[in-house]
């Protein structure tokens, strides 16, 4: 059912990927104001998508599946274009390289649950990950704007702290999930 409104709600988040990659190649403040609106709008069908398909009684094999791709897809792709840009230097590079490789890891390990015919729920504190990861990569696409254009508001602090706040999350969920996966493996 792919032309259901959740499911078109996902896909536009992957089609949105290389317009928010070619804004944040550029230098222009105003490229990465463009990017920053992108990415909240992004940001918002990953929540509207899921809301929809369970209030509508929607919720489809595709969209379990393609959901948590997108968003990694976009995670993934904003990450590299922060660093390549330098928003992301320093130190921070390992809060982000802990956020990309708890994604990969956490997909592999679905992944092999999956032939298991083994679900893993999204938990609370997961979704807590996932907010603290949007509110931070989306400040630090702002900073990029506003660096020059208003000096004065913190969106790289706030980034910063946001981002470091998402890779504490990020190594505690992916523990909850790797301990919960070995249940399920053979020794």
């Amino acid at each position: 059912m792919l032309s259901s409104l959740p499911n078109l709600l996902t896909l536009s988040r992957i089609v949105a990927v290389p317009a928010l990659v070619l804004l944040m190649w550029r230098p222009g403040p105003w490229e990465w104001l463009f990017a920053f609106g992108l990415f909240c709008v992004a940001g918002l069908t990953d929540y509207l998508d899921g809301y929809l398909a369970r209030a509508q009684g929607t919720v489809s094999k595709l969209g379990v599946f393609l959901d948590p791709i997108a968003d990694k897809i976009m995670v993934a792709a904003v990450i590299v274009m922060l660093i390549h840009a330098g928003t992301i230097n320093g130190l921070a590079t390992i809060a982000a390289l802990v956020i990309l490789l708890r994604e990969i890891f956490v997909s592999g390990l679905r992944e092999f649950l999956a032939g298991l015919q083994v679900s893993i729920p999204v938990s609370q504190l997961a979704k807590w990950k996932t907010a603290a990861q949007m509110v931070a990569l989306g400040a630090l696409v702002l900073d990029g704007a506003t660096s020059r254009l208003w000096p004065a508001l913190p969106a790289l602090e706030v980034g910063l702290v946001c981002l470091w706040a998402a890779a504490a999350l990020t190594l505690i969920t992916g523990y909850d999930y790797l301990r919960t996966g070995l249940k399920h493996m053979d020794s």
